[in-house]
């Protein structure tokens, strides 16, 4: 029997068939053995693809176009989940308790592969040569983005590209921005240690958890008072731990939190800032503490003309009323691995749909997209995989 249905339903179709595959069988950062299976064996089923597995859970799928000299494209979608336990009715919920696709990544992975499905279909045409990378742990620090740089998938590539699915944006929207995108995400941890005791004779103990209150509060001057009110940034403490008795003051507390900023010398002054506002709250108290930081993701900064050719991409294949002006968001992505490699751009692909019900954020147990998202996606793709790998850009 012929079909009747035209090329484009066809694969809108096939896209939304692997996504809910995926978004069935959800799988950890690190841990990502099934997906990276699942992915290759699509793979394989499209003809001029050269295979390799970087790392054990990731693909590399590369392309090497016949009409001609080009550039070298990555194209990247990310493929773990996050510990949530889902709370859908969709028939394609996950079926693996506590893990959960409530980033989006199932949708990434299914318009990679729709659009490595296409422009395979046009590698007579194609110049240049095309990486489709579908990486591993984006979701947790060191990240696989890192790691596959470490393993050498960028030598050689000249522009690197990827997207996300993005739940403040309506569907039928694509959002771009020229520089910085997405934050720098680094973490700390701080141990207050002073003196337990009775809660009823706080004069003989040294409390660290009216310490940590003032340690806390005093952090919020960082941003409000020390750094340039014009540079964006976040300081949020966002775990404390301590006691465990109504009527015990306890030896010490354990703070934990995050730091998010775009520019690198004020990531850099940061850490320091604050171990200096510690120290000197500790010491006035009889005090002693242990201060961690740790430096995260790179910020996620989009080359100008890259991004620029990439809104002509959009303006082409969607119209002029899907593309609008991304806004810095203080999340962030190891998307920028790559970016430190080379050139490239980021960009937002929406999926709210409000009369649908569709609206709940990233990292919701009720996380949900809307699907005509993915043939959005995987056409900006096939059509920034065709131009961006033209010679002279």
């Amino acid at each position: 029997m012929t079909s009747t249905l035209d090329p484009q339903t066809t694969l809108d179709a096939q896209v939304i068939t692997w996504r809910r595959w995926l978004h069935e069988h959800p799988e950890l950062s690190f841990q990502e053995y099934a997906t990276a299976d699942y992915v290759e064996a699509q793979l394989r089923d499209m003809n001029g693809l050269v295979l390799s597995r970087p790392t054990p859970t990731s693909v590399l799928a590369v392309l090497k176009g016949e009409g001609g000299p080009g550039r070298t494209l990555l194209m990247r979608a990310d493929m773990d989940a996050l510990p949530i336990q889902e709370d859908t009715t969709y028939d394609f919920a996950s079926k693996n308790d506590g893990v959960m696709h409530a980033c989006g990544h199932d949708g990434h992975t299914a318009m990679l592969l729709g659009a490595a499905q296409v422009l395979t279909s046009l590698k007579a045409q194609l110049l240049g040569e095309i990486r489709f990378i579908f990486q591993h742990a984006e979701e947790l620090f060191p990240g696989g983005g890192q790691q596959l740089v470490d393993a050498g998938i960028m030598q050689g590539v000249d522009l690197a590209i990827g997207a996300h699915l993005f739940s403040p944006i309506p569907v039928g929207l694509i959002a771009l921005k020229s520089g910085p995108l997405m934050a720098a995400p680094d973490v700390f941890t701080l141990t207050v240690t002073g003196k337990g005791g009775h809660g009823a004779m706080p004069h003989e103990t040294v409390d660290p958890i009216l310490i940590a209150c003032h340690i806390v509060t005093a952090l919020q001057a960082i941003v409000s008072r020390q750094r340039d009110p014009l540079e964006p940034a976040v300081l949020s403490v966002t775990t404390i731990h301590a006691g465990q008795a109504h009527n015990v003051i306890p030896n010490s507390v354990v703070l934990s939190g995050t730091v998010r900023t775009f520019d690198a010398g004020l990531r850099e002054q940061i850490p320091q800032w604050m171990e200096r506002l510690v120290q000197g709250v500790t010491q006035g108290f009889g005090a002693t503490y242990q201060f961690e930081y740790e430096f995260g993701y790179r910020a996620t900064v989009n080359d100008p003309k890259i991004t620029e050719v990439m809104r002509e991409v959009v303006r082409e294949t969607l119209g002029e009323q899907a593309l609008v002006e991304a806004q810095p968001t203080m999340g962030g992505e190891d998307f920028s691995a790559y970016l430190s490699q080379a050139p490239g751009a980021f960009f937002f692909i929406g999926t709210r749909n409000e009369a649908a019900g569709i609206t709940a954020p990233h990292h919701h147990p009720q996380f949900a997209i809307d699907e005509e998202a993915l043939s959005h996606g995987v056409r900006v793709l096939v059509a920034a995989g065709r131009r961006l790998t033209a010679p002279g850009i």
